[in-house]
C-alpha cells in the first residue's frame, strides 16, 4: 500500500540546547527528532500513552543523523518527521531546516520495534493495532 504520512512542528532554538558557541549540541538534533516523532504519532492516533495502553512499546533501535548545516540560539526550527515503514517496525525520516530561510540543516532516519510489554518479547512485525491506525489515516489520505 503507497502512503505519505508526514508531520511538521516549528519551534525555536533555546539557549539551553546551544553550545558556547551558540550552535546546537550535537545530540539536541535527537531530541528534535522526537519532537517530530510525537507529532506524527500523534496524527496517527497512536501515542506512546495508545502504545503503552494497548500492551505495547517500540524502544529505538536505530537512529542516524547527517549534520549538514548548524542551528543556531533563537533560529526558527522546522521539524519534518515521514513515517517510511510500519508493517514490520517503525521507521520514521526527519528533516530539520531553518524555518525562515528554508534551508536544510540535518535529516536522519530512526527505527523501533514492537515490544509487548507483558511478555517482553520483541516481534518482527506491528502490532494490528498501530498498523490499522496508519492505513485509516492513509484511507483519510493523510490529513
Amino acid at each position: 500500500m503507497k502512503f505519505d504520512i508526514s508531520a511538521e512542528i516549528e519551534f525555536n532554538v533555546e539557549f539551553y540546547d546551544v553550545d558556547s558557541m551558540q550552535i546546537v549540541w550535537h545530540g539536541n538534533y535527537i531530541k528534535y527528532f522526537e519532537k517530530a516523532r510525537c507529532a506524527l504519532l500523534d496524527k496517527i492516533g497512536y501515542n506512546y500513552n495508545h502504545m503503552r495502553e494497548s500492551g505495547w512499546i517500540f524502544p529505538l533501535t536505530s537512529v542516524s543523523v547527517k549534520y549538514i548545516n548548524s542551528l543556531q540560539f533563537l533560529e526558527r526550527v522546522r521539524a519534518r518527521a515521514i513515517l517510511t515503514e510500519y508493517e514490520n517496525c517503525l521507521k520514521i525520516k526527519y528533516e530539520l531546516y531553518n524555518a525562515e530561510t528554508g534551508q536544510l540543516c540535518t535529516k536522519g532516519e530512526s527505527t523501533q520495534m514492537a515490544v509487548e510489554i507483558a511478555s517482553g518479547e520483541s516481534f518482527m512485525v506491528c502490532p494490528e493495532i498501530f498498523i490499522s491506525r496508519v492505513e485509516a489515516l492513509v484511507k483519510a489520505g493523510g490529513e
